[in-house]
């Protein structure tokens, strides 16, 4: 049986709910396809979430890495092609608002994603979720984790695919934000669940 390192965030700003830390409790231990899910919760915070990401690859040593975030306003699920290495926004949860900062000084411009990021979009979609492929994760936290992830399997030679996931807003949160689109947490889960099988049935 494979490892899946599944990991999502804590609530942040404005969002008092995170729905991608119930998803990754409530997968956490299941069996998905060949993987058996190992789901982690990370800090909304420049200075550990990375440092937490790495310390449960070395703990776990997944053969492969989703990373989970919140895209208040988007209205798919969405993959990321690309994160770069920059640390640039809002505050985070310890108020550290950081301009232009390097997530690694001596780290590549950006990393793809290793992920089957185009067959996961097209079994979302054969399935009936709306997906998309997103060809920025921005420069906040989600940014910061999937690069984290892809330069330690770059730097150490590993063959562990990784990425990040976009997912929409809970009907919860929009309720509690008004005009923002939602998805039932159901299908939010089951579109996590669709791309851990679409990873685990692909060639990389």
């Amino acid at each position: 049986m494979k490892k899946l390192l599944l990991t999502g965030f804590e609530p942040f700003l404005s969002f008092t709910v995170n729905p991608t830390m119930k998803i990754v409790e409530e997968l956490s231990g299941q069996q998905i396809g060949v993987y058996e899910v190992f789901g982690r919760v990370l800090t909304v915070d420049f200075a550990s979430s990375g440092k937490e990401l790495l310390s449960h690859i070395e703990d776990i040593k997944p053969d492969a890495v989703i990373s989970l975030g919140l895209a208040g306003g988007r209205y798919k699920i969405t993959p990321e092609r690309i994160a770069i290495n920059v640390k640039d926004g809002a505050a985070d949860n310890e108020g550290h608002i950081p301009i232009d900062e390097s997530i690694h000084t001596e780290g590549e411009p950006g990393y793809f994603s290793t992920l089957p990021i185009r067959q996961m979009v097209n079994k979302l979609i054969e399935e009936g979720f709306p997906a998309s492929i997103s060809n920025t994760a921005g420069t906040y936290l989600c940014n910061n984790v999937m690069y984290e992830a892809l330069h330690y399997a770059n730097t150490h030679k590993f063959n562990m695919p990784a990425g990040f996931i976009h997912i929409p807003a809970s009907h919860e949160l929009a309720i509690q934000h008004g005009k923002i689109p939602s998805w039932s947490h159901a299908d939010l889960k089951r579109s996590v669940e669709i791309c851990i099988q679409v990873l685990g049935e692909t060639k990389l």
